[in-house]
């Protein structure tokens, strides 16, 4: 039986996650990697962030986006679940609004950390 847990997410650009996982200060390594987990027990993921006590957690592609999967019993982050994928969630909005934006022409002009833990982007776009 396993011990796996599979979180959906809303994660579908790796390189984007990638991002996010970095700037929340996340030691990921790429894949297709082993996520270790109870007793051995192991599933395949794209990205893993080795945990001191010998369980992973890793980001796996379902076909349509990335979900967590982890042995939750022994999560070993700084932050809750909950708290993490927020954390990652923002900065990967982040990322993804700066890659799109740039895309269309748009550079960013202002960036503003807010007291909410937001953040106010102002962007500008040239044209002739």
């Amino acid at each position: 039986m396993s011990h796996f847990s599979q979180i959906k997410t809303k994660l579908r650009d790796l390189s984007g996650l990638q991002s996010a996982l970095t700037d929340v200060g996340a030691d990921w390594k790429a894949g297709p990697s082993p996520v270790r987990g109870y007793q051995g027990q192991t599933v395949e993921a794209e990205l893993v962030i080795e945990q001191s006590n010998g369980y992973d957690l890793g980001f796996r592609w379902t076909g349509q986006d990335y979900e967590l999967v982890a042995d939750l019993q022994y999560w070993n982050q700084p932050f809750s679940v909950e708290g993490f994928l927020n954390r990652v969630n923002q900065r990967y909005a982040y990322h993804t609004v700066k890659t799109e934006t740039a895309r269309s022409g748009f550079q960013v002009t202002e960036e503003q950390r807010q007291a909410d833990g937001s953040i106010r982007l102002v962007l500008s776009r040239w044209s002739a």
